[in-house]
């Protein structure tokens, strides 16, 4: 029997991930999600002994990422963990994740390993917050690992972006004191549609990335006088610029230098650093993984000596370090009286203009306001990612529409009718967010629209899932929505799945996938039974519908989400595309016709308007026959009524 974990405020001895833990209970996270790797698997083993949180395992780390994002757009605060290369895996998901703006905070944490106790590569997840621009934060013993844990929580709602804390195996394993406290008590959670920050279609996503830079600059800001940061003063002509678990080593193998500890990884705060260079003879940059400190600090201008990267390798980049292997190395450099390496005393003082990361001799942007981005930034503004007019400036624009007689449009309007929450994925499908649907309210990478769909149900509970469903493509299913599937089910969820199968890969161009039964040379292959395939991942319910037959679409999601269990529909038809799927255009009897306007809510281009009545666009028309079931009186008719 697992023990409870303390609820009471006190001291205890606690291992990193238990502290990790510890800090998101007390930080108030509600919604948690994990795939088990070492040296990370501690901290959802313990989040599970704590009471008010939905702790689960998922298939995979992508898919627990994708479950806690949903449960963060409805403003619970959420954690994933996974070893580092679990990151990996998710990085599909994270790397969209951070155009979005967080409403609950959410913490990812990587526990990295050097030395591959446990692991087959030694990587440096610091990396992805450089490549994601968002925050890392790296704990040195366990009340970091706690008290960094709670801070990542404001920062990451301060600043609407997932924080990184990065763990390693040292400080995940080893147990050290911590002060524990009382549980925060969660808001409660909410959804509040904004499709045009949460769907990232491309015209979205270029409106969030000059954001995010400008996000990134408000970072820098703030990394010159976080708490996380700090300065230890001591009596030799040594410095160390370190971090995490190398802070320990460093501690011990030199008392009495003076220490830059960054708790901050990243961004780092570069004119602290060149205050501090200023001070010493010699300034070291000591960590586990690759040169990441040491290469920025290079950028911005500051002579160090670490690993090598423009000057003489001091520290090993294999490997953990040691007590022994720090003093061993800075000893050794020292003793071959090397004087011909660049001391940090002789380059411009902190008062110099001086390359950083974000601009070759820029000044620091101004402080944000609180819980806001600076503004003002070269290349950052909103409006820099507008192109340049062209020649055809004077054209109307046209934005993409679902094709005429596509198999989705019924899909969507039917779930238009009903005002459902749609979580949304990548396809053809994602232009169900435009008008007159209005119907995707979130999108973020393959896969994802049922792990979404799951998180907001753990976040906002089963009520909330009669009035949800997340709608994936078969290709998309294929490719990334059967382990989200099978998370649904496994983890009690009573969501609804909508698989719009078209019988393609259709937005690229046509090409097969597995459930499509051809190949790329265009033969005939093997076809997976999306029906079976979903009652094998252990769905009770499901339902194979007629994508053109409205009132059995209507039939079969108003039953898939009354139920109080995971339910898929599946829509078929193939893409009007391929061969042989068009059929002869409708008929329209302008006679017939009462101006009532209910056709235009299918949105298809080939009922185009004249004045309030249609006017039939015979080229375009498929004869889907959908527009002709809308038409009461009778005004659109199939080619062979009369």
């Amino acid at each position: 029997m697992a023990q409870e974990a303390p609820t009471e405020e006190a001291v205890v001895l606690l291992s990193g991930n238990e502290a990790i833990a510890r800090g998101a209970y007390e930080a108030g996270v509600t919604v948690a999600a994990g795939y088990p790797g070492t040296p990370s698997t501690e901290v959802i083993e313990t989040l599970a002994r704590y009471p008010d949180i939905w702790v689960q395992w998922s298939p995979n780390e992508k898919v627990a990422l994708e479950m806690v994002i949903g449960a963060s757009f409805a403003g619970a605060r959420t954690l994933v963990a996974q070893k580092h290369v679990g990151l990996n895996v998710a990085a599909d998901p994270f790397l969209t994740f951070c155009y979005m703006p967080t409403n609950g905070g959410t913490l990812i944490v990587s526990a990295d390993d050097p030395g591959m106790h446990s692991s087959q590569n030694e990587q440096d997840n610091r990396q992805y917050g450089r490549m994601a621009r968002t925050p890392v934060l790296i704990p040195a013993d366990s009340q970091e690992a706690k008290s960094f844990t709670e801070a990542a929580y404001e920062l990451s709602e301060q600043f609407q972006t997932p924080v990184i804390l990065r763990s390693t195996t040292r400080v995940s394993h080893g147990r050290s004191l911590v002060r524990v406290g009382s549980r925060r008590q969660p808001r409660p959670p909410r959804f509040e549609r904004r499709p045009q920050d949460l769907v990232m279609l491309p015209a979205n996503a270029r409106r969030r990335h000059p954001l995010v830079e400008q996000r990134l600059d408000a970072l820098r800001v703030y990394a010159e006088d976080c708490p996380l940061n700090r300065v230890e003063p001591g009596s030799t002509e040594l410095g160390f610029v370190t971090g995490g678990v190398a802070y320990q080593y460093v501690k011990e193998a030199f008392p009495e230098a003076p220490v830059l500890k960054l708790g901050l990884a990243y961004p780092i705060p570069s004119e602290l650093i060149r205050r501090f260079a200023a001070r010493v003879r010699y300034l070291f940059v000591v960590e586990e993984g690759d040169p990441f400190w040491e290469e920025l600090i290079l950028a911005a201008g500051v002579k160090v000596l670490g690993m090598g990267v423009a000057g003489p390798a001091v520290f090993p980049r294999v490997g953990e370090l040691s007590v022994e292997k720090v003093r061993a190395a800075v000893r050794a450099f020292l003793g071959t009286g090397s004087t011909a390496f660049p001391l940090p005393g002789a380059h411009p003082g902190a008062g110099a203009a001086l390359t950083t990361e974000a601009s070759a001799g820029g000044a620091a942007p101004p402080p944000p306001a609180a819980g806001a981005p600076a503004a003002g930034q070269a290349c950052t503004r909103e409006d820099s990612a507008t192109p340049e007019p062209g020649p055809g400036e004077e054209l109307p624009g046209r934005p993409p529409v679902l094709c005429p007689g596509c198999p989705h449009r019924a899909v969507f309007y039917v779930l238009a009718k009903y005002h459902l929450t749609v979580t949304g994925d990548i396809g053809c499908y994602t232009l169900g967010y435009a008008p007159p649907f209005h119907s995707i309210d979130t999108c973020t990478c393959m896969g994802s629209s049922i792990g979404h769909a799951l998180g907001l149900e753990k976040a906002l509970g089963p009520d909330f899932a009669r009035r949800l469903v997340g709608v994936i493509g078969d290709s998309t299913f294929v490719h990334s929505g059967i382990t989200p599937l099978i998370d649904m089910v496994y983890n009690r969820g009573t969501g609804t799945v909508i698989i719009l199968d078209n019988g393609t890969t259709a937005m690229t161009g046509h090409q097969g996938h597995p459930a499509a039964g051809w190949d790329a040379r265009h033969h005939s292959a093997p076809r997976i039974d999306l029906e079976a395939l979903c009652r094998a991942c252990g769905v009770r319910d499901v339902q194979v519908v007629d994508a053109y037959d409205l009132r059995a679409l209507e039939k079969a999601i108003k039953a898939a989400t009354a139920r109080e269990e995971p339910s898929v529909v599946i829509a078929s038809r193939p893409c009007v595309l391929l061969p042989g799927v068009r059929k002869p255009p409708i008929r329209f009897l302008a006679d017939r016709c009462i101006e009532c306007g209910a056709c235009f809510r299918l949105g298809c281009p080939a009922l185009e308007k004249e004045g309030k009545r249609p006017r039939l666009n015979e080229v375009l028309c498929t004869g889907c026959l959908v527009c002709v079931q809308l038409c009461k009186p009778g005004a659109l008719l199939a080619p062979e009524e009369e």
